[in-house]
């Protein structure tokens, strides 16, 4: 049974005041603070993009964490992104942190089909290029990026799905 469900118009506010969290717009690509005119505008463009996915994690059946696919292509690749409600959460952060992201990738080998994800992490942000290397994702490449006129390493990390099949085999004997 997944924990993730397609995000609808309910769900915006919530979705906006996680954004908006400092945390979370720490190791951002857009750190400035999202209004609420800006994210409807930004999620009535997504909606109904078929390269594009919005879901909302549910940690114990409650909202906690939204996903995002983007550029999912029918060659089989998507990039991704996640964040969760870090002052909701308390001390299950680091529990959903975890169960988000093997949810996220199950979602995007199993349901989308496929055969790469990658994504853009900030050099910086290190608890996250951990958890990815955890769930089987290596490193592609670095660059630098701006980030509100500032320079910014990145880090482009990806997992194949025969590398996502194989660990997931070896998790189940």
């Amino acid at each position: 049974m997944t924990n993730l469900r397609r995000a609808g118009d309910g769900d915006l506010e919530r979705i906006r005041l996680w954004r908006n969290h400092p945390d979370v717009r720490r190791v951002s690509f857009t750190t400035h603070e999202i209004g609420a005119e800006e994210h409807r505008a930004w999620f009535a463009s997504v909606r109904d993009d078929e390269t594009r996915r919005v879901l909302v994690y549910l940690h114990k059946d409650v909202p906690a964490g939204v996903v995002l696919f983007s550029d999912v292509t029918s060659a089989g690749s998507a990039e991704w992104a996640f964040y969760l409600d870090g002052d909701g959460l308390g001390r299950d952060l680091l529990a959903a942190w975890m169960r988000l992201e093997r949810e996220a990738v199950d979602y995007a080998f199993e349901e989308l089909g496929l055969e790469v994800l990658g994504g853009a992490t900030l050099a910086d942000n290190r608890q996250v290029l951990q958890l990815h290397r955890r769930f089987g994702f290596t490193e592609v490449r670095r660059y630098v990026r701006e980030v509100d006129g500032v320079p910014r390493e990145v880090v482009w990390t990806e997992l194949r799905a025969a590398d996502y099949r194989a660990r997931k085999s070896r998790k189940q004997r």
